[in-house]
């Protein structure tokens, strides 16, 4: 009898979205842009449209944004000690994952990265590496990581995320140039989204 060859595991994508921006002044994640989306909507808009399956680590009071802003309730993923940094939401993040090949690890105040950018990283992960995008030579975001690091991933505390890790091992990391600005553009103040804006 023929047997059906199982289809490979997925890689997915990671969106950390618990923080608290302390230096934007006000709830970053619902900030308008231009085109009247919210920071948080535009994200999500952008990771949607690579087609991977997605989880959403946030904190049990942004659980509402999240899901005016398009999340499903089945993608959420709720991290209580939020507040102890981003290593923490990262880790509960890693914890609720199914058994996907790899994830991206993205973060919900960078709208601006193009899904054709993280459809490519996604094709370029390697279950036993770590992939960091860069672009005019300067390193961004998200970083990639195999499955073989979710292990790790899950211990992580503190307000370096994934830092250590990814410094750690510098002969495990896979650099792919990216013709991509957004992968720089994070908004951690007012004058940062306009600037990305281009206002």
């Amino acid at each position: 009898m023929r047997t059906t060859p199982t289809p490979p595991a997925p890689a997915g994508i990671l969106l950390l979205a618990a923080g608290f921006s302390r230096r934007f002044g006000g709830l970053k994640l619902a900030a308008p842009l231009q085109n009247g989306d919210t920071v948080v909507a535009r994200t999500l808009q952008q990771l949607r449209a690579t087609q991977a399956p997605l989880r959403i680590v946030t904190r049990p009071d942004l659980q509402a944004l999240l899901l005016d802003s398009g999340a499903q309730p089945e993608e959420l993923v709720l991290c209580e000690d939020a507040a102890l940094g981003m290593g923490h939401t990262l880790a509960a993040g890693m914890r609720a994952l199914p058994p996907w090949r790899g994830c991206l690890v993205c973060l919900a105040d960078m709208p601006f990265i193009r899904p054709d950018t993280l459809k490519l990283l996604l094709q370029a992960l390697r279950q036993d590496r770590i992939l960091v995008p860069v672009h005019d030579n300067e390193r961004g975001n998200p970083v990639g990581f195999g499955a073989d690091w979710f292990a790790a991933l899950q211990g992580c505390n503190g307000d370096a995320g994934a830092r250590e890790i990814v410094r750690g091992h510098p002969g495990q990391i896979d650099l792919v140039t990216v013709d991509d600005p957004g992968i720089l553009q994070d908004v951690d103040t007012p004058a940062d989204l306009a600037r990305h804006q281009g206002s």
